[in-house]
């Protein structure tokens, strides 16, 4: 049930994204500087940290591991704009297949990250990253709706 909620949400967001051209996927709307292909992005960074980084222990991949960081701690965010859609949706599905392969391969839900935890964290196991992926997906998937319904009216999911 977790991993078919997370598939959801993860639809949700690509289907919100699809079809639109770079220029519509840097689009803004109010106060913020937040856009779809920037949401893209930065939840194929969002997989990757914690499925494959802290889940399974690997090292971080491209573009994460040479990503200018200290100058632009936004940076899977405001680099998406220079990004073609295909190139982001390429980065978006390798991640969020390599985070299905790495569940599928799991010995349980109650296998703990590899990664330790940081200062004052206890330590995460599959179903905590589980449910916290499905909150961080619902909350963008909600951004990604103001965002879409702006730039050409398309409401729904």
């Amino acid at each position: 049930m977790l991993t078919e909620f997370l598939d959801f949400q993860r639809a949700v967001l690509a289907r919100k994204a699809e079809g639109l051209s770079r220029v519509q996927l840097a689009h803004t709307t109010a106060s913020s500087d937040l856009t779809l292909g920037g949401l893209i992005k930065h939840m194929a960074m969002v997989e990757d940290i914690w499925f494959t980084a802290r889940f399974a222990g690997r090292p971080s991949s491209e573009p994460w591991a040479s990503a200018p960081w200290d100058e632009d701690r936004d940076w899977e965010l405001t680099s998406a704009a220079d990004d073609e859609p295909s190139e982001l949706f390429a980065l978006f599905d390798a991640a969020c297949a390599r985070s299905r392969s790495i569940v599928a391969s799991a010995e349980s839900l109650a296998a703990v990250a590899a990664q330790p935890p940081d200062s004052g964290h206890q330590a995460r196991n599959l179903r905590w990253i589980l449910v916290h992926m499905i909150e961080e997906y619902a909350r963008h998937v909600g951004h990604a709706d103001l965002l879409r319904q702006d730039i050409d009216g398309q409401i729904g999911d």
